[in-house]
């Protein structure tokens, strides 16, 4: 499979430098040259296959020419070592809960991946190879443990100080190893720029072999879409489902939209966010105007300038009348977040995080003029945003062990400003 650059269709490249690389030299993110449909017989299987067989199927059509098959194997096994379980809350309304991996978020799915494929590549490497990350939360967490003690590997975290949660933060800060946190005065905005400087900076890049974790890295976009094809597996029903997906960075969506490319019989999409509404504003008005990001307490998607918008316009070739009809925003403030936690908790007993209840908002509200069995994205376990839930349910939540173990650690962070030099200096003088 070759993979183009979003800002030149001719611009091609192997999975290896796709990967390696994760931005392509034009600031461009990468795109696979063609996308497989999955035939219909395996569409209808799915019920009865395990999560590993999925993924290793979804993974053999797309990069089936370029991995051995036991490489691929061993790909799979080393990413899905846990599940993704829906749960119905209501008649046709659903959650998957995505929060089962060793950092209790989704992005532990795409984190696993990606870091045994550049585990595999590393092995032909003679340099150490350098995964700059920015994050607004789950994304340094998820990164940052699975590639810790990874031979050949050095992770540096960015994320804006003071704008994630305690426990998220405790999960990318307390590593040491080969695990540097950078705690950015400014935005995740900012975060995400400084790591695109970085890959277009000749100076870094002679220094360092650097790609990237983040959602614009294309080993992060493919396992995504793995669990849309679980969820759908177990709704026990052939209709075509909607799909709710709270959204900071797009990376979520854009994977379910490649799995509805490959043949999964999804209806609609919901783009739910919180008040950072650049693409629900963008559904609405076509006009795109990125700006500053809001925090809200649903921080991992404080996002103002979302990089995988441009993969979303790339699969409609730019086509708004073809997105539109698929996809449908919305947007929520952080009170009726908390009024949603607050419902879901009393009417079914349930505990959303923040994220989740954004995704719940916008699937149910989708679903009162287009009836169909619907599921919502849990992105994250209550307890990564405790001080959130507990304020708005006015009671205590459980913290799982491997959080509190986190919790108990000292966090160990580089302080650096949101200008470009100072982040060059400091990594630049990395041992």
């Amino acid at each position: 499979m070759k993979f183009y650059s979003t800002n030149n269709k001719n611009h091609k490249v192997d999975l290896r430098t796709a990967v390696i690389q994760g931005l392509a030299p034009d600031n461009g993110l990468y795109m696979p040259e063609s996308i497989p449909v999955l035939n219909q017989a395996f569409i209808e299987s799915l019920s009865t296959l395990s999560f590993k067989e999925i993924g290793f199927e979804v993974t053999r059509a797309l990069l089936g020419a370029d991995l051995p098959e036991s490489e691929l194997e061993k790909l799979i096994d080393h990413t899905l070592q846990f599940d993704a379980p829906l749960v119905e809350l209501e008649s046709n309304v659903f959650t998957l809960e995505l929060f089962h991996g060793p950092t209790l978020a989704f992005k532990d799915f795409g984190a696993r991946f990606l870091a045994g494929l550049l585990g595999y590549f590393a092995k032909e490497q003679n340099r150490e190879i350098t995964i700059l990350v920015a994050t607004s939360g789950d994304t340094g967490s998820a990164v940052a443990n699975a590639f810790l003690n990874v031979p050949g590997t050095r992770v540096v975290v960015l994320y804006p100080s003071g704008k994630v949660s305690v426990a998220q933060e405790k999960q990318f800060t307390t590593l040491g190893g080969n695990i540097t946190a950078l705690e950015v005065k400014g935005t995740f905005d900012d975060c995400q720029r400084l790591v695109k400087q970085a890959f277009l900076d000749v100076d870094l890049n002679q220094k360092f072999f650097l790609t990237s974790a983040n959602s614009i890295n294309i080993a992060r976009l493919i396992p995504q879409s793995f669990y849309y094809f679980r969820a759908y597996a177990q709704v026990q029903q052939t209709a075509p489902v909607v799909f709710a997906v709270p959204s900071g960075n797009f990376g979520n969506l854009t994977a379910g939209l490649l799995a509805k490319r490959m043949g999964l019989p999804i209806a609609n999409f919901v783009a739910a966010t919180n008040a950072n509404d650049v693409v629900p504003e963008f559904l609405r008005t076509e006009k795109f105007n990125p700006r500053p990001s809001i925090q809200t307490i649903s921080n991992a998607m404080d996002v103002g300038n979302p990089s995988n918008f441009v993969r979303m316009l790339d699969l409609f070739q730019n086509d708004f009348k073809s997105l539109t009809d698929l996809i449908t925003g919305f947007t929520f403030t952080d009170a009726e977040t908390r009024e949603a936690i607050q419902q879901v908790y009393r009417d079914n007993g349930y505990i959303l995080d923040p994220h989740g209840a954004v995704g719940y908002l916008g699937l149910t509200n989708f679903l009162k003029s287009k009836p169909h069995p619907g599921i919502f994205l849990e992105t994250a376990h209550p307890a990564k945003f405790a001080d959130v839930v507990e304020a708005a349910l006015k009671n205590k939540i459980e913290l799982p062990e491997r959080l509190q173990k986190f919790m108990r650690e000292e966090k160990k962070t580089v302080v650096i400003s949101n200008e470009f030099v100072n982040f060059k200096h400091t990594i630049s003088n990395f041992k």
